[in-house]
């Protein structure tokens, strides 16, 4: 199996939510907690809680935006791969170099950090030598594998949250109330300044993007994993750096690099220190684990997309990216051993607040465009002004940290135009979601990007409430006659809609038809799926056609030098609400799937009943066709009407087939012998009604 991904370039689906709150936690609670209240105490005094509350405020937008952009592009790359959607490959060669820099900034500081904590035990620690040879034993463990990886993080930031539950129930009943007179002394602009400083503490939170093609389930985990990290980490910092302050005398706070120690020995002894150190220790050590992790994946990702050489986007026998991670990890030692940690934390902080201010704009710019296949699971509210808050917010704290950091970005942004210009310019046609916006004002729309989001939406499969299994059993079924053609069928299918929905069979023909000739519909394992979208249809409807003989249909016929004949023994006619073009390309692309499955065309043509050939497509664990026999279990449902067989809430009749007749139950409907029982509902309800009528998981009868 890991061979398999690794070739073919897929990453591995095994990030839960405890994961994803994990990875966001524990790379935020670490530097921001152990190393930089001292730091940031000596530059604004005790308004430094003030400080990290207002970044906690900053982040917030932003945060909303990568979670609504995450879910619909669960992708390795985190913000490259978004801006470089939205904004086109140039605006993504910045912001891959810009974020996978400031992510190395950020691990490169917490293992300077874990450096100090570490020599706290030794008598003349090699702090350098310490925080390099981590750099690299975490570089090993991330090459073994991602679970290996969220395994490590899930275990490390439990045992951190209990530590620090202690130092903050201990030291917060011996805080001496003095230590916060003049609590504004430094100077309110000081205080402001210094957010962008301590920005560093949050950037964890969003590190988890970058791994969201590895997450299960990410149109949920991902959002409200980083809003309960995000909640979690606030109110660590503001409950723990107040036990600090409280605690240690002002001149000592300003002078430590290992702070939260120095609390833990001035209220609880040498005992209290090593606990703290070794949870410290922990933390910066989740920070580099996940550090690594999440930074890698930028190589990989401007890799597949031809922006870094074709090297960085293979994955090693561990279906992990290697030549990512080393060079990451490569980098990372490089900025340990060169800067000074409060030029880290203000370069970290500037660079990930001009990527935050274009995530903001880059979720405007993807709505906006129109994309049908744009389908995020999660979005942010009160568009667009959360978006266009998190803009200014971000540009205002960048302007506060003063000209140095922001020439450092204007520095990155050059050399990241010069290298695109010079390498990847030549090396790709593909442009951004913004040229959506401007088909609105007539330019060029770029349908290659709409092409690379069907097939993620593909690849999310179906969401809870999709309709997909109703849709399917509640189809119409027709059996093509020798003879017939595909304009044929097309008008057979229109009118079975029509009887069904009240419109015109001629709208339904004409969508079918037109579709067809200029090439969108697709075609794939022998079946072709016409579809359209019309206003006022209250669901998705469907028209099955099995074709033993070969039919061959004309793809894209309107077009001249683009038809394509293709041999098929299936159409399937779909219409859906105008309303919900998102949910339309997922049936579609489930259906697709769906067909795709091995032993599908067998199954299909080898069914003998209507009821068989939508057995081939429907979701076995979601569906159940149950052929009422007497002499058999089912023999208990004949006579019997549909309400009173005591079925779970969470299982639906969909459709009974009596001989060739096709009924829509209600719970009036009596069953009679020789029915077929078209059953759909939730998983667990499925596989009770099974194993009440004694069926093997699975099978039908």
């Amino acid at each position: 199996m890991a061979t398999a991904q690794a070739q073919s370039g897929q990453l591995r689906k095994s990030i839960s939510l405890f994961g994803v709150f994990a990875i966001a936690l524990g790379t935020t609670i670490s530097s921001g907690f152990f190393l930089l209240p001292g730091i940031a105490f000596a530059q604004a005094g005790p308004a430094i809680l003030v400080s990290y509350l207002i970044a906690g405020i900053v982040v917030l937008p932003p945060l909303l935006c990568k979670s609504e952009l995450a879910t619909a592009m669960p992708r390795a790359g985190g913000v490259y791969f978004y801006i470089d959607r939205a904004f086109g490959p140039l605006a993504g060669t910045i912001a891959g170099l810009g974020t996978w820099i400031s992510l190395t900034l950020k691990t490169s500081f917490a293992l300077v950090g874990s450096g100090y904590y570490i020599g706290l035990f030794l008598p003349d620690p090699p702090v350098m030598l310490i925080a390099i040879g981590l750099a690299v034993l975490f570089g090993v463990v991330n090459l073994l594998g991602v679970g290996k990886a969220t395994k490590m993080q899930s275990l490390l930031v439990i045992a951190v949250l209990a530590v620090l539950g202690w130092f903050v129930a201990w030291g917060g009943v011996q805080i001496d109330p003095g230590h916060f007179s003049g609590f504004f002394h430094k100077g309110g602009d000081v205080v402001v300044s210094m957010v962008g400083v301590v920005l560093i503490s949050y950037m964890g939170l969003t590190k988890v993007a970058s791994v969201a093609e590895e997450v299960r389930n990410p149109e949920r985990s991902i959002p409200l994993g980083i809003i309960l990290a995000l909640i979690t980490a606030v109110l660590v910092y503001m409950t723990g750096l107040t036990v600090m302050i409280g605690v240690i005398p002002a001149d000592e706070l300003a002078a430590s690099y290992t702070p939260a120690a120095l609390a833990a020995e001035f209220f609880a002894g040498r005992g209290g220190m090593i606990a703290i150190s070794i949870a410290a220790i922990a933390s910066f050590l989740s920070v580099a684990n996940a550090g690594i992790l999440s930074a890698s994946r930028y190589p990989l990702a401007m890799g597949r997309d031809h922006i870094f050489p074709s090297v960085f986007r293979q994955l090693g026998r561990f279906g992990t990216p290697l030549p990512a991670i080393a060079l990451t990890v490569g980098l990372i030692v490089f900025e340990i051993v060169t800067l000074d940690l409060l030029i880290i934390a203000k370069y970290a902080g500037t660079l990930k607040l001009l990527l935050f201010g274009a995530l903001s704009l880059a979720v405007i710019v993807m709505r906006e465009s129109r994309l049908a296949s744009y389908d995020p699971g999660f979005k942010v509210p009160f568009y667009p002004w959360v978006p266009l808050l998190g803009a200014v917010l971000c540009l205002a704290a960048m302007v506060m940290l003063g000209w140095a950091p922001i020439l450092f970005s204007i520095g990155l942004v050059a050399a990241a135009i010069l290298w695109f210009r010079l390498y990847a310019a030549d090396r790709i046609t593909r442009y951004g979601a913004i040229n959506h916006v401007f088909a609105r004002l007539g330019e060029n729309r770029f349908d290659p990007l709409d092409t690379e989001l069907r097939g993620i939406i593909k690849e999310k499969g179906l969401r809870a409430a999709d309709p997909f299994d109703e849709t399917i059993a509640q189809a119409h079924v027709i059996e093509a006659k020798a003879g017939d053609n595909f304009t044929d069928l097309a008008q057979q299918a229109a009118e079975r809609l029509s009887i069904e929905t009240g419109r015109s069979a001629d709208h339904f023909n004409h969508g079918f038809l037109e579709g067809t000739q200029v090439g969108a519909t697709p075609v794939t394992g022998g079946v072709a799926l016409p579809h359209l979208r019309l206003e006022g249809l209250g669901r998705s409807h469907l028209v099955l056609v099995r074709c033993q003989r070969v039919l061959e249909i004309a793809i894209g016929s309107s077009i001249p030098g683009s038809e394509t004949k293709r041999q098929v023994h299936a159409l399937f006619f779909m219409a859906s609400p105008e309303s919900d073009p998102a949910q339309h390309l997922r049936l579609l692309a489930s259906l697709a799937g769906a067909v795709e499955h091995d032993g599908f065309m067998d199954r299909w043509l080898g069914a003998e009943s209507p009821a068989d050939l939508k057995q081939a497509l429907l979701r076995s664990d979601h569906s159940l066709t149950l052929a009422l026999d007497p002499r058999a279990n089912s023999g208990g449902w004949i006579g019997q009407t549909i309400a009173s067989l005591g079925l779970a809430d969470g299982i639906l009749v969909a459709l009974v087939y009596r001989g060739h007749e096709r009924i829509i139950p209600t719970g009036r409907t009596v069953l009679q012998a020789g029915d077929r029982v078209i059953m759909i509902g939730e998983q667990n309800d499925i596989n009770f009604l099974r194993n009440n009528l004694g069926l093997e998981s699975g099978s039908d009868l």
